[in-house]
């Protein structure tokens, strides 16, 4: 039996003199004293002996909520309908079943006739406090309000007349409670009472139309635990150690929450994936009238009040989640389909960081609601606008800007091993969480308690309003900015790459910058990077993030690395799947690393609803329509789930070209052994080499380019650092050394291996201090182009660290064309994408310099002239051209560590005569040089086992 509670009321003045009376029956504990009239300090301490004391007002705030607050849209009514349902066995109604509607929102609800009652018992109690508690108003104005507000407290048990029959009787009552609850609507003092919003399963998720239709809700208790990923349960947790919460459980269209129903706080997010099921009995949940809700990462187990509650929870939540794509496995073992007429965008601005990070720039201006950020790594004072002329482009500056315009602002970053990377998150956490508590950063993963030290979160994402995002290879950080001219220098006046012009040369820095550089400081700015920004990191890794604006190279000695990448705009459906991964994580990574902290601090995201994804608040410039599906890499570890469908993307695509494939990408290591390499994605090109080759009747080219040296510190000139070499070796093996290396498993085309496939890298040179200089072009591209009409971009390097899935999480969208335009192919008529067309003609046009070289067509990518002459033979003649002038590394004649320290000791042209070594420059075409496949290949490169990199795993490299 419910335990009864009193209500006294009693003067402050009564407190002290004890002039209160209760009934005999009545117990003390069971009294709540409502006070009445002025009170202060005094009776304030006399309270405290008053064992059933309660502070009403704080109840009335807390545990009915704000008088004035409203669920629901002021423009809506609420339509309401209520139909008998009548026992099997007696033609008496024993549920009602109540069928709402509000504005586009229609839900149903399903009640018995003791459920009326309690609503008209609690609506009574609310009254009579509210008439007498003015919660802050005077007290002329509190009661003029309820005045105006008619109440309809008329409801009484069945009515007193005689019916003939039970079915004139249901009719009746059911007429009865329906113009009651109407009534009860019309008047905004109840609809808006907790209870009757209890009554009405509606709460303040009920009607935001972003996160779609209504779906179910209603009061649950939960079981603690549950949890299907490593050590986030207690041991027996499904059978001793656990507890039971009571909390509001939330069914929408793609996921499922519960929330603490006192505060509103969302604990928990279940979204709904290719596991996802809903099971009902003691058999499944260890309890009575118990439901089990599974997905990848947790058996949530719920307690309902009677066994056909449970089996209305349990269908309704599959008739909600039937629909939902996101129960299926998608092409390639994705997570989300293929996004039809999607707005995307990578146009010739988005090859290099320039025009990404500018339009990125104005994105986030456009916010509304949320920003969603995930990076390897993160700089908060990095630019986004060049050459800066003041802070307002300054990316912490833009976030900073857009939280105190109530914006949320979440960022997750890779949380990184620092005696192994000198990255600085915890930099970039603080930096950032120090500017506005709208601004919300989590480091992932913990590297002791996940048990993960050798993989990192890789992947590269903004998500503006769950609406455009984007995605690629570019990191908000330093180093990562650059432009087709790809600058070697940063000293006025500025020059075009190859192209020497005299400098007035920069006086070396004596003293550092200022920590903070100012609005002020900018105002007469040229320069394009400052401080760490302006990097060469083969040459020395960043150090002292906490400086950013120090330099970190002498930029009058030692030229910047050029850094090339692409990344891509996504709009719609693609972009919510996209904010839908990013919330998967966050989620993730709340549970699993703050799992104690106050849940309120790092909030649950919820994914808005494709339904409402059409409607765009702002598009970027320049898009044009495609196909697009999101692919990861994603385990356990990184998102609570697996998935490798970058993998089989990339594989799929290349089996599937027809003419050719062109891959740009930082890394260059696969032909599965079984043993240390896994992927087979250079397996999928030799296969359809010699598909090509056995048929013999059509023309079929690979076009390969990578960095010529891996991006770790170390001198080449001596060998370079052993993690340079570790690279080195696994690259090699996949291009032309051992028994799975390309170029042998094609040894039964003999020569004519150079037909089919092209390896490649980029350099450039300029002039520094009025010296020559070269530098290779850093390749940070993850992208692969096939037969003009399909494309990847993202943050997936081919090697094993990105593809299996299990290691490195990553990110990247499969673009495909649905409109064709007339192109040509072979020498003949060909119907290619044009968005696929714009890109790969880009590439070429920049790589080639097809610009200052009009004989050069890039019209047909895999005609004779263009892959022998225009491609091989541009590429060759750079590559013996930068030979000759600067004696560069690496390079084809040196075979062994004898020979690289005498090729070390020779003299350069570029020393020796410089005006000769200018004149041989002007010959040099666009950037392609070949990649030296002869580079120390008498020398075992793997790292001795007695050094640390010996010492590490295999697949740290691979």
């Amino acid at each position: 039996m419910a335990k009864q509670f009193y209500f006294c009321f009693i003067r402050p003045e009564d407190i002290s003199t004890k002039k209160y009376d209760l009934c005999p029956h009545v117990q003390l504990q069971n009294v709540v004293w409502l006070f009445y009239g002025g009170f202060g300090a005094v009776a304030s301490s006399l309270l405290s002996g008053l064992s059933g004391y309660v502070d009403i007002r704080h109840v009335l705030i807390e545990s009915f909520g704000s008088v004035s607050s409203s669920i629901f849209t002021r423009s809506f009514a609420v339509v309401l309908e209520l139909i008998c349902t009548f026992h099997t066995k007696v033609s008496v109604c024993s549920l009602y079943t109540v069928k709402l509607t509000h504005g586009k929102f229609t839900w149903t609800v399903k009640r018995k006739y003791k459920h009326f009652q309690e609503l008209h018992r609690d609506l009574y109690k609310h009254k009579m406090m509210a008439h007498f508690l003015p919660l802050g108003r005077s007290d002329s104005e509190h009661q003029s309000k309820l005045r105006h507000d008619k109440f309809l407290f008329t409801m009484t048990a069945y009515p007193r007349q005689t019916w003939t029959t039970l079915g004139q009787l249901c009719t009746t009552l059911r007429k009865y409670l329906e113009e009651y609850l109407n009534g009860l609507l019309e008047n905004s003092f109840c609809k808006n009472f907790h209870g009757m919003l209890e009554f009405l399963d509606v709460s303040a998720l009920s009607f935001v139309s972003e996160l779609g239709p209504k779906g179910l809700e209603g009061s649950i208790f939960k079981r603690s635990g549950g949890h299907r990923i490593q050590g986030l349960n207690c041991i027996g947790h499904h059978q001793f150690c656990f507890r039971w919460s009571k909390r509001w459980l939330v069914v929408k269209d793609s996921f499922l929450l519960y929330m603490n129903r006192d505060n509103g706080v969302v604990c928990f997010v279940l979204v709904f994936d290719p596991e996802f099921k809903v099971q009902v009995g003691r058999a499944y949940t260890d309890t009575k009238y118990g439901v089990c809700i599974q997905n990848f990462t947790r058996n949530l187990v719920i307690k309902c009040n009677s066994y056909r509650q449970a089996h209305w929870w349990s269908h309704e939540i599959n008739r909600l989640a039937e629909p939902c794509e996101f129960l299926q496995v998608q092409r390639f073992g994705g997570f989300a389909p293929p996004r039809e007429n999607t707005l995307t965008k990578w146009s010739d601005v988005y090859i290099n960081g320039s025009g990404y990070f500018a339009d990125l720039a104005d994105a986030l201006e456009q916010a509304k609601e949320e920003i969603f950020i995930t990076d390897w790594w993160l700089s908060p004072e990095v630019f986004l606008k060049r050459p800066a002329t003041g802070t307002y482009w300054r990316l912490d500056q833009i976030l900073k800007r857009k939280a105190e315009q109530g914006v949320k602002v979440c960022v997750l970053l890779y949380k990184e091993v620092e005696m192994a990377l000198g990255i600085n998150s915890g930099h970039s956490k603080k930096t950032l969480m120090d500017m506005h508590p709208n601004i919300k950063v989590m480091r992932h993963p913990n590297h002791m308690s996940a048990v993960v030290f050798f993989w990192a979160h890789h992947e590269k994402m903004v998500a503006i309003d769950q609406s455009v995002a984007f995605v690629g290879g570019l990191d908000l950080a330093f180093g990562r900015w650059d432009d087709s001219q790809y600058r070697l220098t940063d000293i006025v006046p500025t020059e075009t790459a190859n192209h020497i012009s005299e400098e007035v040369p920069k006086a070396p820095i004596s003293e550092p910058e200022p920590e903070e550089v100012n609005a002020e400081d900018l105002k007469n700015n040229t320069q394009l990077w400052l401080g760490k920004d302006y990097s060469n990191f083969i040459k020395r890794d960043w150090v002292q993030l906490d400086r950013p604006f120090e330099d970190n190279i002498d930029r009058t000695e030692v030229p910047r690395m050029p850094w090339r990448d692409l990344s891509a705009a996504l709009h719609g459906k693609a972009a919510r799947d996209v904010a839908r991964h990013f919330i998967q994580r966050w989620n993730f990574a709340k549970i699993f690393k703050y799992k104690n902290i106050r849940s309120t601090f790092f909030p649950c995201l919820l994914p808005k609803s494709h339904s409402t994804a059409d409607a765009l608040p702002f598009t970027v410039p320049g898009s044009g329509k495609a196909s697009v599906q999101v692919l990861r890499s994603v385990d356990r570890w990184s998102a609570g789930t697996c998935d490798s469908s970058i993998l089989n993307a990339y594989i799929h695509t290349i089996d599937n070209s027809e003419h050719y494939i062109y891959i740009e990408n930082q890394f260059f290591i696969s032909c599965a052994d079984g043993k240390n390499v896994h992927n087979g994605i250079g397996d999928a090109i030799v296969k359809r080499i010699l598909r090509a080759h056995r048929c013999g009747s059509t023309t079929y080219r690979v076009f390969v380019v990578v960095p010529l040296l891996p991006g770790f510190e170390g001198d080449i000139s001596e060998g370079g650092g052993k993690a340079i070499q570790a690279i080195l070796h696994f690259t090699y093996r996949t291009m032309c050394r051992g028994e799975y290396s390309i170029l042998m498993r094609l040894r039964e085309l003999e020569d004519q291996w150079s037909e089919y496939i092209t390896l490649c890298g980029l350099r450039t040179h300029s002039q520094l201090s009025q010296s020559l200089v070269t530098e290779l072009i850093y390749v940070h591209s993850k992208t692969l182009i096939a037969d003009d009409r399909r494309y990847i971009i993202g943050s997936a390097n081919i090697n094993d660290r990105s593809m299996l899935g299990s290691r490195d999480s990553e990110l990247a969208v499969l673009v495909e064309d649905e409109e064709r335009i007339p192109s040509i192919m072979g020498g003949e008529e060909y119907q290619a994408g044009p968005l696929t067309l714009a890109l790969r003609k880009e590439c070429f046009r920049v790589l080639l310099g097809a610009d200052s070289e009009p004989q050069i067509d890039i019209d047909d990518p895999i005609s004779d002239p263009f892959f022998f002459v225009g491609w091989n033979t541009t590429a060759k003649l750079n590559a013996m051209i930068y030979d000759k002038v600067f004696r560069c590394l690496p390079c084809n004649s040196v075979h062994n560590m004898r020979e690289l320290k005498e090729h070390s000791g020779l003299e350069r042209l570029c020393d020796t005569h410089p005006q000769q070594a200018k004149e041989e420059l002007e010959a040099v075409r666009g950037l392609l040089v070949h990649f030296p496949l002869n580079f120390l290949s008498e020398e075992n490169l793997l790292p001795p086992l007695g050094s640390k990199e010996g010492m590490a795993p295999t697949e740290l490299w691979t």
